[in-house]
């Protein structure tokens, strides 16, 4: 072989390493657009679909008040016959978007198996939660859209995903964060959430993305709704450690009456032992109207403020604009669980907001020189984190919503507490028993080697 034949048989091996190589290049940076595509596109979707359902719910729950105000004796029946109706279809059609939403989303994150974890995840699923929960809302049920939210924005993105080679369990988180912060408007908060609750750590290789979804979702639901912040702007401090008495008060409180609720929910969804746990399960829809039954009383017996939401009920008290009854607190409570032990597809976030708002307000018929605002917000945070177990997003959440960063620290404070205090009462947080519940169900329903948790 002649000098120059081995020259130009070296160069075209140069060459080829060069194409090689700015091919693997122009793989990689395609895969990386595609990634990056997904979760930018996904967090448009999930915003604009977090804003269509605030604004279904809303109609919904200004149908139902018209209709209590014209004739307030017929939720008496129509609650119960709406429940009943709703936990039918609910069990006959899209029995995975009974309840919140978030456990089936930690549940789903957990589940390797991919036929099962989509089963939780599905459009359908998602498309079965905004219209049973906005029906749900439309026969009165204590409920809120802010967890079925999440179960909807994890859809969302489990879907978009389809399109690209993505780790399915970062779609889910990203998802779900995007749903807390487009719903509350809150997208440090949605950041928060994924950490503390969902995940319970941080995936690296999603952190950066899921925050970018986040952003997104916020964006969506700024260009919509402007600047706004859920709960106003109350000015709210304490102003010297003299008045922090109030916040243990707050705490221990507002982490028992959590912890008595998270628990009593739990042991209805999982089934409650002995006849009553049979009869339950053998007529779930006759439990469903009994349960509606109960709701209605309660929002019979308290002025018609136990149904829904409750979000009107909470910014009244922030803004001093509305008044409660001294029963809000628990009659809430009592309408809430009813409404969570139904099976019906409905969030218990913003109820919980509006509880803790609820008891606030009884701590201050004991503590009338404390700044009214600054109960109702720790009675917020406290409650909050006594049902979830969550301290850090609850507090979060809280003063991202109602733009109080003046009583960050006693939010802080009375967050450990009630948490502290709820773990003596419920020993998980209501979102990872109920997913626990749901692995379980799932696991039990499949072959030994055909689920892989």
């Amino acid at each position: 072989m002649t000098m120059t034949t081995q020259q130009e048989t070296g160069l075209t091996a140069k060459a080829r390493g060069i194409l090689a190589s700015a091919w693997r290049y122009l793989h990689l940076t395609s895969r990386r657009s595609r990634r990056r595509l997904t979760f930018i596109a996904g967090g448009v979707v999930v915003g604009a679909a977090a804003v269509s359902f605030a604004a279904l719910s809303d109609a919904a729950q200004g149908a139902f008040q018209s209709f209590v105000s014209r004739w307030p004796w017929a939720p008496l029946i129509a609650t119960p016959l709406g429940f009943a109706a709703i936990a039918f279809i609910t069990r006959r059609f899209v029995p995975q978007a009974r309840g919140s939403g978030i456990p089936q989303v930690i549940a789903a994150r957990k589940i390797k198996n991919t036929k099962l974890g989509s089963d939780l995840v599905s459009i359908r699923v998602a498309v079965g939660k905004i219209i049973l929960t906005v029906l749900g809302l439309l026969c009165g049920a204590s409920t809120g859209r802010e967890g079925p939210t999440v179960q909807i924005g994890a859809a969302i993105m489990a879907r978009v995903g389809t399109l690209t080679r993505i780790q399915r369990s970062g779609l889910l988180l990203a998802g779900a964060c995007a749903g807390v912060a487009a719903a509350f408007n809150t997208p440090l908060a949605g950041i928060v959430f994924g950490i503390e609750e969902m995940s319970q750590s941080f995936e690296r290789r999603t952190s950066g993305l899921t925050m970018a979804t986040v952003i997104v979702a916020g964006i969506t639901s700024l260009a919509v709704l402007g600047n706004y912040t859920y709960f106003g702007t109350p000015s709210v401090k304490l102003p010297g450690m003299a008045d922090w008495y109030i916040v243990p008060v707050c705490g221990v409180i507002g982490g028992a009456a959590g912890g008595v609720f998270s628990r009593t929910v739990i042991a209805f969804v999982r089934g409650l032992p002995g006849r009553a746990g049979r009869l339950i399960g053998a007529y779930p829809v006759i439990f469903a109207a009994l349960c509606g039954l109960v709701v209605a009383l309660c929002g019979y017996f308290s002025d018609n403020s136990a149904y829904g939401t409750g979000y009107a009920q909470a910014r009244g008290l922030l803004d001093g604009s509305a008044a409660v009854p001294a029963s809000f607190g628990i009659v809430k409570i009592c309408a809430t669980i009813a409404s969570a032990a139904s099976g019906i597809p409905g969030g218990i976030f913003s109820p919980s907001l509006a509880i803790g708002a609820g008891i606030g307000s009884n701590i201050g018929a004991l503590f009338p020189n404390a700044d009214p605002a600054a109960l109702f917000l720790l009675g917020m945070v406290a409650y909050l984190t006594g049902v979830v177990q969550a301290p850090i997003t609850a507090f979060v959440i809280v003063s991202e919503m109602a733009d109080a960063n003046g009583l960050i620290i006693p939010l802080m404070a009375a967050a450990l507490i009630a948490h502290t205090i709820s773990r003596l009462i419920c020993a998980k947080g209501i979102y990872h028993a109920l997913a626990e519940g749901i692995l379980a169900g799932a696991a039990a329903r499949q072959p030994a080697d055909g689920l892989r948790i």
